[in-house]
């Protein structure tokens, strides 16, 4: 989103309340494989998210703060989209951003079996992209890109 962009969200937002529709020029997405269990699709959308907020802190917004004064993290300043579709999808979508250049997690079926960091990277680097088992990946860009990425997936029901 250009920084433009951001000011006049901020502005529309300060100015008509929280209640005041935001439209964002780009979009966070998780898509995730099908044929994953309930709790493999939370554990990998999960993984697949703080990457994005880490490598692209324009995406994070300001700290929360309840009305007695606690402290909370920041979250991302637009919603994350959740997609789904086959193997088939997912690949396609994967070679799609990468392609196009785009800011992608990725999460494959070995870091199921690893048990740290250091693992999951060892696993990822063992194989080469074209060769991933991918089971979800998140993309952050261009609204029109990422909706070009996510042909042919469906969103997550």
């Amino acid at each position: 989103m250009s920084n433009e962009t951001k000011n006049e969200n901020d502005e529309q937002a300060e100015a008509g309340g929280a209640d005041v529709p935001v439209r964002f020029d780009t979009k966070i997405v998780v898509l995730l494989r099908d044929d994953l269990e309930t709790w493999q699709r939370l554990n990998v959308t999960a993984f697949l998210v703080s990457g994005l907020g880490t490598a692209l802190p324009e995406v994070v917004g300001e700290p929360y703060q309840d009305a007695d004064g606690t402290p909370y993290l920041p979250m991302f300043r637009q919603p994350v989209l959740v997609f789904e579709g086959g193997k088939e999808v997912v690949t396609t979508a994967h070679e799609r951003a990468v392609r196009r250049g785009l800011p992608t997690a990725v999460f494959t079926s070995d870091l199921f079996g690893t048990g740290h960091d250091r693992a999951n990277r060892a696993a990822v680097a063992a194989v080469g992209k074209d060769q991933l088992d991918l089971v979800g990946i998140a993309v952050h860009g261009p609204r029109n890109s990422v909706d070009k990425v996510l042909k042919g997936a469906r969103m997550h029901r």
